[in-house]
């Protein structure tokens, strides 16, 4: 099942015992070596001048292309479900179409691939791509409920644009008078980096309409129909909703204890409607006081337990802000429940409080009823902001980096247009901030708590950041995999709302690349180890390409209580699926498990780069000739086979040390030397 990764790619073209030791990026000791607002400018707005060079290309190429071009034939929008014997899946097309398409076989050779449960919705011929890299390519556009997809045989080999339709983001009519005609074009903004220009005539609009089905389809939520994702049927050997069982994952983390138990009291989401149905508290802390406690917490986020140290205790707790307010409120059940938290720790007798905030910001929710915990109040506490700034400011400088990046590069001013975007500044912030939470738990033996405003955004960031840091176990494939799932989905990041899944609200103010932010700084983080994590790029970016796609239900909704009302463990496929049965395409082939290591990236600019086989990937002239992934995959194939032939070594060794031991036995003159083998 290769097609799940190539359709959200784009276009074809274009614990045990063992001490745990500090790993420094750089060092001696490295691995391998030893309040909402509204937002007018948002992350997909063209300027004016982007628009009128858009429309000046399209004029351009319909000048000189379009208008000597012959009639389209297009499929009907009108359809009844038949079986098309060509692909084996269902299409819907009139009977006549098919004929049609039958005695056409350029129309057959430029037929989009489908999934299992996607079906065609429009067909189009004669529609131009105008690629800024290659100039207008003239090919068959299909729209599907799942897909755009393009593709030219004039071209060898053929030219292929395939984007999910869930990457959309924004959809623009653009007319243009050519020769009389009245002709159309159409851009597409995309959430991935990019965006696409299309051009037809006027005829094929009015028959088929292509706009309407486009927006259509790319806004299932805003046009009442279902995402994709409750649609897909493809079958996979691996039940990616399997990877996440909360009480296997705390069980793993030495849970409970006599401070810690698993409580049900939100089993219902009664307590709080964003949290999971289980989580973890202090043994002592009764029901009672814990929802007094969620009173006072914004959006009802309590503190509550997301990892403990194996050896100190010491742990990492996240929760919303405290409802403080102007008038300095308090809450004695939140106060004692601190003081609990930081007495569960031995090591220590102080607890820090790690607010992701600037404290300017957090000054202003202070106003707002909102706020942060009081040394005077909380006598044993540190509080430290850690300056980062709100989701709005990151979806500017998302905006900012994809000016530059798409579809032209100023070569003379890379390096300071990157650096005015301010993204790797704030990448920076976000390491710089795990790794001290990480070295509070680690060095200090200090438990700590983390939050924002509500806790879902640079919360998440934060912990699970600091907890890959700690945890060599999240580092694995399928550990990654559990950190996503517990530290980002269960614990009610608003996938949904920050990414606007099927959504037609381009301008929505709650829209961020939180998630994308996080991805990032992991990515940041293996190439400073490049041997400790055992996943590589392509597992990244395949998960940010199906943060957007829709293809799974892995990202759908803003929290547990959501998913589960709409079944979508049930009616949609996991992501982790898909990855799951086909490891050797994400394997990390120089991967060494240093368990207990804990890693301390450099959180200097010096130290950080931009991600440009992910930011500039549609750019063909940034593209290394031979994809990075197939080398990997080549290297990962030998180094199979080197342990292979370890492992046969050290059968043979242990034989020859037996049939020895056996000779030794009749003849004590006889000795042999012992063979030791690694890799």
């Amino acid at each position: 099942m290769e097609r799940a990764a190539a359709a959200a790619a784009g276009p074809a073209v274009e614990g045990g015992g063992v001490s745990r030791r500090a790993v420094r990026a750089g060092g001696a000791a490295a691995v391998g070596a030893g309040s909402r607002q509204p937002s007018t400018e948002t992350l997909d707005s063209p300027t004016g001048s982007h628009v009128e060079w858009c429309k000046q290309l399209i004029a351009a190429t319909i000048s000189s292309q379009i208008s000597g071009s012959v009639p389209s034939e297009g499929v009907s929008r009108d359809y009844r479900e038949i079986q098309d014997g060509h692909n084996g899946y269902h299409s819907e097309a009139e009977p006549d179409q098919v004929a049609l398409r039958d005695g056409n076989k350029l129309a057959q050779m430029e037929e989009a691939p489908l999934f299992p449960g996607e079906s065609i919705k429009v067909i189009a011929k004669d529609v131009m791509y105008i690629c800024p890299f290659m100039g207008a390519v003239s090919g068959t556009l299909t729209v599907t409920d799942f897909r755009m997809f393009i593709k030219s045989v004039e071209r060898d080999p053929p030219f292929v644009v395939d984007v999910p339709l869930g990457v959309i983001s924004r959809v623009e009519k653009i007319g243009v008078q050519s020769h009389g005609d009245n002709s159309c074009g159409i851009e597409i903004v995309c959430k991935d980096m990019r965006n696409l220009r299309l051009a037809y005539k006027q005829e094929e609009q009015n028959r088929l309409e292509i706009f309407e089905n486009l927006v259509t389809r790319a806004f299932p939520v805003s046009n009442g129909l279902p995402l994709f994702a409750f649609s897909y049927k493809e079958k996979f050997a691996v039940n990616g909703w399997k990877v996440y069982d909360p009480m296997a994952e705390y069980k793993r983390q030495g849970l409970p204890n006599e401070s810690w138990k698993i409580s049900k009291i939100n089993s219902s989401y009664e307590l709080c409607d964003t949290y999971p149905a289980v989580l973890v508290v202090p043994t002592s802390v009764k029901d009672d006081d814990l929802s007094k406690v969620a009173a006072f917490r914004a959006k009802g986020r309590v503190p509550v337990l997301s990892w403990i140290h194996p050896e100190s205790q010491a742990t990492i707790t996240r929760c919303s802000q405290p409802s403080v307010g102007p008038n300095d409120k308090r809450c004695k059940e939140d106060e004692k429940y601190l003081q609990t938290i930081m007495d569960a720790n031995a090591q220590s007798h102080k607890l820090i409080i790690f607010d992701a905030r600037q404290n300017s910001v957090a000054d202003t929710n202070k106003a707002k009823g909102g706020g942060y915990e009081s040394e005077s109040a909380y006598p044993n506490a540190e509080l430290v902001f850690l300056e980062i700034h709100n989701i709005h400011v990151m979806r500017e400088s998302l905006r900012k980096l994809k000016e530059i990046v798409y579809p032209t590069i100023d070569e003379t001013r890379w390096l300071s247009n990157v650096d005015s975007t301010h993204w790797l500044e704030y990448i920076r912030m976000l390491l710089a901030g795990a790794v001290r939470i990480a070295d509070k738990i680690e060095s200090g033996k200090t438990s700590v708590v983390v939050h924002c405003s509500d806790g879902w955004d640079r919360t998440a960031q934060l912990t699970a950041l600091a907890m890959l840091m700690l945890d060599s176990y999240y580092r694995t494939i399928k550990g990654f995999e559990v950190l996503v799932e517990k530290e980002w989905i269960s614990f009610g990041h608003r996938f949904a709302m920050r990414v606007g899944h099927g959504d037609d609200d381009h301008a929505d103010a709650d829209r961020s690349p939180i998630f994308l932010q996080f991805i990032d700084c992991v990515w940041q983080m293996t190439k400073q180890f490049p041997a400790a994590f055992e996943f590589n790029e392509l597992f990244l970016i395949t998960i940010l390409d199906h943060l957007y796609s829709c293809l799974f239900g892995t990202f759908l909704c803003n929290c547990e209580k959501e998913r589960l009302k709409e079944e979508v463990s049930t009616k949609t496929i996991s992501l982790w699926s898909y990855i799951n049965s086909q490891l050797e395409e994400f394997t990390n082939p120089f991967y060494v498990n240093y368990e207990n290591h804990v890693l301390y990236p450099v959180a200097s600019l010096n130290h950080l780069e931009l991600w440009v086989s992910y930011y500039v990937r549609w750019n063909p002239r940034m593209r290394p000739q031979v994809p990075i992934h197939q080398n990997l995959k080549e290297l990962l194939a030998i180094r199979t086979e080197l342990q292979k032939k370890v492992e046969d070594l050290q059968r043979e060794a242990a034989t020859r040390s037996i049939s020895s031991s056996s000779d030794r036995g009749s003849s004590p003159s006889h000795s042999a030397t012992p063979v030791h083998t690694s890799v």
